[in-house]
């Protein structure tokens, strides 16, 4: 049986997101009054605005990060269901600020076709420069792509390096030129894998999305109950990090005293106490490699409504980079002091 805090389920989001704006009035605010659409309520003058959206049940991605030194808008959808083109399309012109837009969004299909329909609409409707980048780091789910290649890689909790290394160029009063190549180049520098233990349950299905042995795990699964690499055996803590932090380390070609920002993302139901552990073991490896880690981040930052799980990102950092990293944000569900 579904036990979930709700009233109905076709309600569930709208209320959820007005419950949101109820929270957070100093932030966001709806653009013409649809819940859906959310913009910042402070706009810098010449900034380059930033954008995204997707699928409700992942908080804090996306709608969380729209705020000072990250996102200005976000357009979002039902659960696991990207948010139309109309409605990023509204988003594109609450908040362009006549500097261009860089939509920043995951590589899943409906998002793709949405974002890109906005983008074609906003130069055809209102003149509005776009340029989009496809965040896709899972190194589960394919290959790393080459130059020239399609990235076939989903976009998982990595992003959050994007919105935050292009949050902090655009604070900065860079050009679109600029803030889309530090965009893409984050991108290409964020590699993620995860473990699942636990299915979650969206409401309007009302019973969860797959189904995994009390005593089983799987490694690789994506935030919407993707398949992953294997499912075996749960094992512990220390196993499973010996298991994913090599893949990442030579996904990324890191070596010998590189420098390393680290996120533990816990999936909706996974205690701190546990994402604290699984930092423990990472961090033991990493001195062990001899990569220095800079920054570290652990907590909920892409979730998947209450699955049991985490993952573990690495994003490769140099001189240009960390800076960006290091400036401050305020939104509601991310603050950071600068250093």
């Amino acid at each position: 049986m579904m036990k979930k805090f709700m009233n109905k389920a076709e309600d569930f989001i709208p209320e959820m997101l007005a419950g949101y704006y109820a929270a957070y009035p100093d932030y966001v605010k709806p653009v013409d009054g649809n819940l859906r659409c959310l913009c910042a309520v402070h706009k810098k003058p010449s900034k380059v605005a930033l954008a995204t959206g997707g699928g409700s049940g992942h908080l804090p991605l996306f709608l969380g990060y729209v705020g000072k030194g990250m996102l200005d808008g976000c357009a979002i959808g039902g659960v696991f269901q990207s948010p139309s083109a109309d409605e990023m399309l509204n988003v594109t012109k609450a908040i362009d600020q006549g500097s261009g837009v860089l939509y920043i969004y995951g590589n899943y299909n409906g998002d793709i076709f949405n974002f890109t329909m906005a983008a074609e609409m906003a130069d055809m409707e209102a003149d509005i420069e776009v340029r989009s980048i496809i965040a896709g780091e899972d190194a589960a789910s394919g290959p790393r792509a080459t130059a020239g290649e399609k990235n076939v890689r989903r976009g998982v909790a990595g992003i959050f390096f994007v919105y935050k290394i292009a949050g902090a160029a655009a604070d900065q009063l860079l050009p679109l030129d600029e803030v889309e190549r530090l965009a893409k180049k984050a991108s290409e520098r964020v590699s993620t894998m995860g473990a699942a233990l636990t299915p979650c349950t969206v409401p309007r299905i009302g019973h969860p999305s797959f189904t995994i042995g009390d005593d089983e795990m799987e490694i690789g699964m994506g935030i919407h109950g993707e398949a992953g690499l294997r499912r075996g055996p749960l094992l512990s803590a220390d196993a499973i990090v010996e298991e994913i932090l090599p893949a990442l380390i030579d996904d990324l070609k890191l070596n010998a005293e590189d420098e390393a920002a680290v996120l533990i993302n816990g999936l909706g139901a996974t205690p701190l106490e546990e994402q604290y552990l699984i930092n423990r073991k990472v961090n033991e490896l990493l001195m062990k490699s001899g990569i220095s880690v800079y920054r570290t981040y652990v907590g909920e930052y892409a979730t998947s409504l209450e699955m049991a799980g985490m993952s573990i990102t690495l994003f490769k950092l140099d001189d240009e980079l960390k800076p960006l990293l290091d400036a401050e944000a305020d939104t509601p569900l991310f603050k950071q002091f600068g250093r």
